[in-house]
């Protein structure tokens, strides 16, 4: 009896801890499925291949621009990202998308200098880019084909498989002028539904995700994770360091902006400046979204995205480090440990 007290104890602050990492993103969530929403009640489908339709360096460079109007929030990124595909952007523009919206924003950069410091405030912002170009490269050889297809297939429902409840496409709406559009009654009522149509199909995703969030910061100490990470092996260290990142975002269900306090725990314990870089780039293959990817696209394409996203999120950290090492802006203290 008395040896249950405490799991009843650190259930209560897993809980807890779920409920202020929900509550402390759901302006960005409630941001970013609202947009999503509207992109597929108001874009039409010629606008957006216009737009996004390619992933020459134009559209790279339009996708990114466009993570101003996002939400820093990696679920509601990715619930964006998919909008955008729906719609007719390439697959490799949608997802530069959402690299953009969860690595090349403001809010992001402030909590890095903060809790971190300003150097690790621009490696996101240089790694970011880095990172974008490598997947815009990389993803053009590797994410197209049939998957793709057949994914767009998939989420429009031409395949027949489409249980999402979601209204028709009002494409008469989608060709007004656009101060007419967002004045339509039955547009905002589409755009509600798709919205609620989206937080309805990924609800378990996004519960589990905060649920074992909370769990992980509770109940596992930081020397666990720092345990995974080689030390003091140099060129090597950075190496596995730059690998490893990935795997502990994946592992420990924390996204978005919320990675950043472990972030400064593991350089706390001492991994090396790429591989820190790299676990914050890796706020896109958290558990939770590789099941929304799956969701999503199938399981073989949310494979083949996580093998390039992980790929192009260590080769960015270990590229950063060497920027940062070179002109001698990698920090040479570390907090004291408590």
């Amino acid at each position: 009896m008395v040896a249950s007290v405490p799991l009843v104890v650190d259930f209560g602050r897993s809980l807890r801890e779920a409920f202020f990492m929900f509550w402390e993103t759901l302006w960005p969530l409630v941001l970013g499925f609202g947009l999503s929403g509207a992109v597929q009640a108001f874009v039409s489908r010629e606008a957006m291949q216009k737009r996004l339709g390619n992933h020459r360096p134009a559209a790279v460079v339009r996708a990114s621009a466009y993570r101003m109007v996002s939400s820093s929030c990696s679920y509601a990124a990715t619930a964006m990202s998919k909008s955008l595909f729906v719609k007719g952007a390439d697959f490799v523009a949608a997802n530069v998308f959402m690299f953009a919206s969860t690595n090349l924003v403001i809010e992001l950069g402030v909590v890095l200098v903060v809790l971190m410091g300003w150097q690790f405030a621009v490696s996101e912002f240089i790694g970011g880019a880095i990172m974008i170009a490598l997947f815009t490269v990389l993803a053009g050889l590797y994410l197209r084909g049939r998957l793709v297809v057949q994914a767009r297939e998939r989420l429009t429902g031409v395949d027949g498989h489409d249980h999402m409840d979601r209204p028709p496409e009002n494409t008469a709406l989608q060709h007004q002028p656009w101060g007419r559009r967002l004045r339509s009654r039955g547009g905002w009522a589409d755009s509600a539904t798709y919205t609620m149509a989206d937080l309805t199909m990924l609800r378990k995703e996004l519960a589990i995700g905060y649920m074992v969030a909370g769990f992980l910061a509770t109940v596992v100490p930081i020397h666990f994770w720092n345990a995974i990470f080689l030390h003091g092996h140099g060129f090597w260290t950075s190496v596995e360091n730059v690998i490893v990142g990935p795997f502990i975002a994946i592992i420990s269900f924390v996204c978005s902006v919320g990675n950043v306090p472990l972030a400064a725990a593991l350089w706390k314990g001492g991994i090396s400046f790429g591989g820190v870089i790299s676990f914050i780039f890796a706020d896109l293959v958290a558990l939770p979204l590789l099941l929304i990817y799956r969701r999503y696209y199938g399981t073989r394409l949310m494979l083949r995205m996580l093998g390039l996203f992980w790929l192009v999120m260590s080769v960015a950290g270990l590229i950063t480090e060497g920027i940062f090492r070179a002109t001698g802006l990698v920090p040479t203290t570390r907090p004291t440990r408590s």
